[in-house]
């Protein structure tokens, strides 16, 4: 992904001084496309705001994740602070850092308390694991050593990981289609569709909208992106009006999260009542010992998965040097650690860098002012809740699967000559999409660099840091083992 050719700045003087704050033209951007890509970043991750509250809370409490105390989290609360904290940090995000680069409750995280965290914790505990976790992650950006971490990683790892994520993203886009699915079965686990067809209409819909948006890039359509997800969700709401589709919960065939149709209501009042609701009680409940590996865990996550994010959507934006590093890179890991302590008050998991404003920057994104939009909508999500439920995510996943392919172009920057660069850019790369897990794949890259690369003779080559991030990934990986071990969860 290119940066476009610098354009002419702007002669009105508001409009003028957006460019200069942001340096739009600088970047060879201009502000409508800045606008259309902070739109395309909002309309694919608008999905958060519908599934982090299914994931989190729910509508009563015998379908909610319960926590140990028996206590769960309403799901509009959850709804309203998501978009609350994904606005304001992705605005920040702009402003301090002037990225596109999107904020929003991670994924990983969010699942990862509601499964194996609050059988343990409250969810107030809980969030407050997630707080501590994101303080220590903004130490590590003041004190620079986590910019240290990060320029230290190779070139070549650097360029494995934004391959990794480009497939790592179409990966998401064919499964969140339902034009991959799991088979149920040990061999082989996935299958194409339902049943190894594609007859669904879900997903039909999903190739249309490929085909469009892969058409109209084809053609440099300026919106390609923005075009293709409009143009699809009207071809979605007319088939639904005819076929009547239902959702995935009640039909193997159906929407996987939300069937397109025109809203019945435009308005709904946000109800910010989690805002605040955390305390550091887990350390009391389940022991010190206990309560310092799952913030390790949250740590070991939210660090290596936002290092990998940002690493790939700055290679895709062209704003990127040689070394992988970018511009405001301290601020931006400040941002994004501030991101994990604002979800965790809030209640609404850890906020982490999104993969899916790829999107944004495929429309033409190249600095924060598409943030700044990003986050506008964020914050009108929260009024606005029966919009976010027009785009059904099978559309939002054809953009990104688009995307991917745009990113998997730096699989030219890697040495594939060179097999001890070549196997561990490899495993990066793979490793990601077959564990979904953006922060496996880096592991598993690292520890096989330093392996290789020490036992070739050329250990001296690799930085003294990634010796101790490969070791930290080993404790990672083995954490299951060792809280056995140790007699912990």
């Amino acid at each position: 992904m290119s940066a476009p050719q610098t354009s002419s700045p702007p002669r009105n003087s508001v409009a003028s001084g957006l460019d200069r704050f942001f340096s739009v033209t600088k970047r060879g951007s201009t502000i409508p496309r800045e606008i259309r890509g902070g739109l395309v970043s909002f309309v694919t991750m608008a999905y958060i705001v519908i599934l982090n509250p299914l994931i989190l809370g729910g509508f009563s409490a015998d379908q909610a994740a319960k926590d140990v105390s028996g206590g769960w989290l309403e799901n509009a609360q959850v709804a309203a602070a998501t978009g609350l904290v994904a606005g304001l940090m992705t605005i920040a995000m702009g402003v301090v850092a002037n990225l596109p680069f999107g904020i929003a409750a991670g994924l990983g995280i969010n699942s990862f308390l509601a499964v194996s965290v609050v059988h343990q914790v409250t969810w107030a505990e809980a969030m407050g694991l997630v707080v501590i976790n994101g303080v220590i992650i903004v130490i590590l950006a003041l004190t620079g050593i986590r910019t240290m971490i990060f320029t230290a990683v190779p070139a070549q790892l650097k360029a494995a990981i934004t391959v990794g994520i480009g497939l790592f993203i179409a990966f998401i886009g064919l499964v969140d289609s339902g034009f991959v699915r799991s088979s149920g079965l040990a061999s082989p686990p996935l299958q194409l569709g339902e049943d190894g067809s594609v007859g669904a209409l879900p997903t039909i819909v999903f190739l249309i909208g490929l085909v469009i948006i892969g058409t109209l890039m084809a053609r440099k359509v300026k919106g390609a992106l923005l075009i293709g997800i409009i143009a699809t969700t009207i071809i979605a709401i007319i088939l639904q009006a005819v076929f009547h589709v239902p959702t995935s919960v009640d039909s193997k065939t159906g929407w996987n999260l939300n069937a397109p149709g025109l809203p019945s209501a435009l308005f709904a009042f946000p109800d910010l009542s989690l805002v605040g609701q955390f305390d550091f009680g887990a350390f009391a409940r389940i022991g010190p010992l206990a309560a310092s590996m799952l913030v390790f865990t949250l740590v070991f996550t939210n660090f290596f998965d936002a290092m990998g994010t940002m690493t790939g959507l700055a290679k895709a934006a062209g704003v990127a040097e040689k070394d992988g590093t970018f511009p405001r890179l301290r601020a931006a890991l400040v941002v994004e650690g501030a991101g994990a302590i604002a979800g965790g008050g809030a209640s609404v998991s850890s906020n982490t860098v999104f993969i899916d404003s790829a999107a944004g920057i495929g429309e033409g994104a190249r600095t924060g002012m598409a943030s700044v939009v990003t986050g506008l909508l964020f914050l009108a999500s929260m009024f606005l809740t029966p919009l976010t439920q027009v785009v059904p995510l099978e559309v939002a996943a054809a953009g990104l699967v688009v995307v991917g392919a745009l990113m998997v172009a730096q699989v030219a920057d890697i040495d594939w000559s060179d097999f001890g660069s070549a196997l561990p850019a490899f495993l990066t790369i793979v490793v990601m999409p077959l564990t979904y897990s953006i922060a496996n794949g880096i592991g598993a890259g690292f520890i096989s660099w330093v392996l290789i690369k020490a036992l070739s003779g050329k250990g001296r080559e690799v930085s003294w840091l990634l010796y101790v991030v490969a070791a930290g990934f080993l404790l990672y990986f083995a954490r299951g083992p060792l809280e056995a071990a140790l007699g912990v969860g």
